[in-house]
């Protein structure tokens, strides 16, 4: 696997076409703005997402999908979750009749809305009928930013198949990204899809003024959640006291560069929904995913509180102050740890 595709230039997919192009990999980034993919491209940095950090001129940086994505061995999707399934009908269509690629790698960390689907079941459901193609993972605790700057990180590739999954290790290693493989695609998808919300109650939480003994407790019983729904779609209990889990959940629930911690910082301090919204330039999956979430709890009847309060927070008008007395007169429980 000697090219890669990144559709998506905001934070994260500029970072890893920065990475793979870097390392020598011919890359291309895709921007669906004809003018933004231009200005990157004129600019050779991404000023508005991901700034202060150059892009080598071999670097393809365009808004043509077909120039792109074909003849290329990994198409990495890097767009938020609600728009996946609309890339990847684009990406299918204009491959149609062509070669397909070795692998197409989800970025992203969501449920869709709609179906509730995991990324890799939409990709599945959208590249079947053009013919089967490795579909992968790609998740851990990596601040954009932080990858851009070299500095040592841990990320997991799932794949079902272990022969796909260490093809894709080898390709996205490099001296400072290390790379680990599983074929738990289920768990690394969930452990990056509920991390989110997670994160957005640990802002919230800091946003109120409690300190360090409530975030604790809400990443404790935040793990447990996250295992609880894995446990009930299949994925392995292990899957979440790894980098997917428990590593992305402690990064986003701690550090500043969390988009959805900030969104919860926010609602702790008193925003509306609607003037946060409109004050990010980046999306923050957990608000989209605490719907999604808090309706696969319903459907499968696994007990998440946590997940259920953050939603009611941002969809129903709960205040903040009210979750929380919400979460705290539930009734006393027995810890054993992954089942209450």
């Amino acid at each position: 696997m000697k090219s890669a595709a990144v559709l998506g230039a905001g934070s994260w997919g500029t970072a890893l076409a920065k990475l793979l192009s870097e390392k020598g990999i011919d890359t291309s980034l895709w921007a669906r703005n004809s003018d933004f993919a231009r200005e990157i491209a004129r600019e050779r940095e991404n000023k508005k997402y991901l700034p202060g950090f150059p892009l080598k001129d071999s670097l393809l940086v365009t808004s043509s999908i077909e120039e792109a994505i074909c003849d290329r061995d990994v198409i990495l999707f890097v767009v938020p979750s609600h728009a996946m399934r609309e890339t990847a009908e684009l990406v299918a269509d204009t491959l149609q009749g062509r070669a397909l690629p070795k692998a197409l790698v989800s970025c992203a960390k969501g449920i869709e809305n709609e179906t509730l689907e995991t990324m890799t079941d939409v990709l599945n459901e959208i590249f079947s009928s053009i013919g089967g193609v490795c579909v992968a993972v790609l998740s851990g605790p990596s601040f954009a930013k932080e990858v851009a700057q070299g500095m040592p990180t841990a990320v997991t590739i799932a794949a079902y198949s272990e022969e796909k999954a260490k093809g894709l290790q080898d390709f996205f290693s490099t001296d400072f990204l290390r790379v680990y493989t599983t074929q738990d695609v289920i768990g690394v998808q969930l452990g990056g899809a509920v991390k989110n919300v997670l994160a957005i109650a640990a802002g919230i939480s800091d946003g109120l003024g409690f300190g360090t003994n409530t975030r604790a407790a809400l990443i404790t019983r935040g793990l447990a959640e996250m295992s609880r729904l894995g446990l009930k779609l299949g994925a392995n209990p292990l899957t979440f006291a790894g980098l997917a889990g428990l590593g992305d959940l402690v990064l986003t629930c701690t550090g500043d560069l969390s988009r959805n911690r900030q969104v919860g910082l926010k609602l702790g301090a008193g925003k509306s929904m609607d003037e946060i919204l409109d004050s990010m330039n980046m999306v923050a999956e957990g608000v989209k995913t605490s719907k999604s979430l808090y309706m696969l709890a319903q459907r499968h009847q696994v007990d998440m509180p946590i997940v259920e309060h953050v939603y009611k927070v941002i969809y129903e008008g709960m205040s903040p102050a009210e979750a929380v007395r919400g979460l705290l007169d539930r009734p006393q429980k027995y810890e054993l740890y992954g089942v209450h």
